[in-house]
């Protein structure tokens, strides 16, 4: 996953860095008549989607960084980098050789995780957590429990698992000989997990959150996301806690989720990249360009618009009100005639 994610970032700057050096007119390739340049590069792949896709990540990730750069310490670009080397070395690859062939240098890498905390950074300080988004968090928590969990690949070897463990087998020794989580086999299937943990997949927690202390579950079927393999689990419960109905013991994990809820919410995030861009008084010179940031920053041309807009509608319900009016003394004045 780590690679692919390297390797989709590597044209984000090498195009542009290439049209802006040396001038356009600096030859690429040379042959009998003809010469290709620069600026012959730039023109062919400036409209392509990728690269309006990419400017408008330039621009986005420049102008976060200029204004929240200041809160990302060097210490977090290391870990994430760390993180990245160790990620590919699960994957029996070694990160250096993934930068070299996307075209970085791990300088140029750790800009970028810098450029991408620092829009983490922005899109976190436009956060402000209210009792509504606390609410919302409640409704699908649940405090942290204990439990034991065998994984398997086949439903026939969960429900065999499940008959031993139902004729009094050891769920610790069956954990370790059959269990294929090589994370929680070796300590007999133990983990600890909540609402918000990914230890294991969601069918397991909302399957396990419904037993009661030393019960064992059903097989549950589980599904990658990533693979679409399946597997099967088996739960026992060790210690369940019920939440409750006060909030209070868990307003500090409930205002995390409500964070990361908001993290998640695509308007939001949106909302706050598009105030972030307007106050930066983003303006696009290449023609090519022009159209990359629509729908994320108004223009003066779409403030007109807007306003124009509003103006008109305005007017349509004056001009609306003021025939309901006529119409009503006209009506009046019929009802009076009549009267008479």
């Amino acid at each position: 996953m780590k690679k692919k994610l390297i390797l989709a970032a590597a044209g984000l700057f090498s195009v542009f860095a290439l049209a802006a050096c040396s001038g356009g007119s600096k030859e690429i390739a040379t042959m009998k008549g003809a010469t290709i340049t620069v600026d012959d590069f730039y023109n062919q792949v400036k409209s392509s989607q990728q690269s309006q896709q990419d400017v408008r990540n330039m621009i986005i990730f420049k102008v976060f960084e200029e204004k929240y750069g200041k809160d990302v310490s060097d210490k977090e670009v290391q870990k994430k980098y760390d993180e990245a080397k160790q990620n590919a070395k699960d994957q029996g690859a070694n990160l250096e050789e993934q930068l070299k062939q996307a075209g970085y240098t791990e300088k140029s890498y750790k800009q970028l995780i810098k450029q991408n905390l620092a829009y983490q950074a922005g899109i976190k300080a436009h956060i402000k957590i209210t009792d509504e988004d606390l609410k919302a968090a409640w409704e699908t928590f649940h405090p942290e429990v204990e439990a034991q969990v065998i994984q398997v690949a086949t439903e026939d070897e969960a429900k065999d698992i499940k008959k031993q463990l139902d004729d009094g087998g050891d769920f610790a020794k069956i954990a370790k000989e059959k269990s294929t989580d090589t994370t929680t086999k070796d300590d007999g299937g133990k983990v600890k997990f909540d609402s918000q943990s990914t230890t294991v997949p969601d069918q397991v927690k909302e399957a396990a959150f419904k037993l009661k202390d030393g019960a064992i579950s059903e097989p549950i079927q589980t599904t990658d996301a990533t693979t679409y393999q399946s597997a099967y689990y088996v739960v026992k419960m060790v210690k369940n806690k019920s939440k409750g109905n006060d909030m209070a013991p868990y307003k500090k994990e409930l205002k995390k989720i409500a964070e990361t809820n908001k993290e998640n919410d695509q308007e939001f995030v949106q909302k706050v990249t598009s105030d972030v861009l307007t106050e930066a008084n983003v303006k696009i010179k290449d023609d090519a360009f022009k159209d990359i940031l629509a729908g994320l920053i108004q223009t003066e041309d779409s403030s007109k618009s807007s306003e124009s807009s509003t103006k008109e509608t305005s007017s349509k319900e004056k001009d609306s009100k003021s025939s309901d009016s006529s119409k009503t003394e006209e009506s009046s004045s019929k009802t009076e005639d009549s009267s008479k």
